[in-house]
């Protein structure tokens, strides 16, 4: 399948910033199942590209002049569903069993997940999907995997950092994947997460969000111990005063029309982004 993305992101001060940095993991890779036929970022700022220290393509954004707006663009397409598996780990395994702030189980989910020790990975898939139902707006990015077990609500974000700590309970070697999902009706329109688990000698790419194998119609963009070190974007400025972000993506078939009702243009993308603004101020 050969998948086309476009990746826009908005940003609108109430003040000039004087100094933006911010670290880019939106750059996918060949491999693991994916071909980059072609990938192009665009930003006003300054970008350096390097390798993070989990193999991923990261770029630093530096916009040094004062700046009452920052946008970034990303476009390319990528063949998806092929039999290539050459990407190359540059971690041990072990490393996938740490623990991090966002992930770290508690003895609930330890009791959980111990059920699941002789079983099916799905099966512990599936009952994660019963217990946490997807809800939006109810946890934040720094929502920690106990936190969204006991709530038993959350997003894909939260999906995939407890279903990594109770992987990491069990022995499993486990990792958050970043990336993007195409669905034939066009919903679903956003950055998406899930999880690589180390299973039977080898990689299982789950969804727990949809209750399912992660397959030809994902994209991956980066994979790191939780949200922090696989996230879109990280970064810092200095100065702006209240921000307003808003972000558009469009993940589609090569060659067929593109649901327009999914899509916003720059005008409509700065209004989102000032009404946001706005509204926290």
């Amino acid at each position: 399948m050969r998948l086309t993305i476009e990746h826009h992101t908005q940003y609108v001060y109430s003040s000039p910033v004087n100094y933006t940095i911010q670290q880019l993991r939106l750059t996918p890779q060949s491999g693991f199942g994916q071909h980059v036929k072609y990938w192009d970022i665009k930003t006003q700022g300054q970008l350096h590209s390097f390798e993070d220290a989990f193999g991923n393509t990261t770029h630093t954004l530096v916009v040094d002049t004062p700046h009452t707006e920052l946008s970034v663009t990303v476009v390319g397409e990528v063949e998806t569903g092929i039999n290539d598996y050459s990407l190359q780990q540059p971690l041990p395994l072990i490393i996938y069993l740490r623990d991090t702030a966002l992930t770290l189980p508690d003895a609930a989910i330890t009791e959980f997940s111990a059920a699941f020790k002789h079983k099916p990975i799905d099966d512990l898939m599936h009952a994660l999907v019963d217990k946490i139902g997807y809800i939006k707006g109810v946890t934040e990015v720094s929502t920690t995997a106990t936190e969204a077990f006991a709530l038993g609500q959350g997003v894909c974000q939260d999906h995939a950092h407890v279903f990594i700590a109770c992987c990491r309970s069990l022995g499993y070697p486990a990792r958050y994947v970043s990336g993007y999902l195409f669905t034939q009706d066009g919903s679903l329109m956003q950055s998406h997460a899930w999880v690589d688990v180390w299973f039977d000698s080898t990689w299982h790419s789950v969804d727990v969000s949809n209750g399912c194998r992660a397959g030809e119609t994902y994209v991956r963009l980066a994979t790191g111990l939780d949200y922090r070190t696989a996230s879109p974007v990280t970064g810092m400025r200095s100065g702006g005063g209240v921000e307003g972000m808003a972000t558009s993506v469009v993940v589609n078939q090569a060659g067929v029309p593109i649901h327009q009702q999914h899509k916003m243009n720059q005008l409509e993308l700065l209004k989102a982004a000032q009404s946001m603004q706005q509204a926290q101020q």
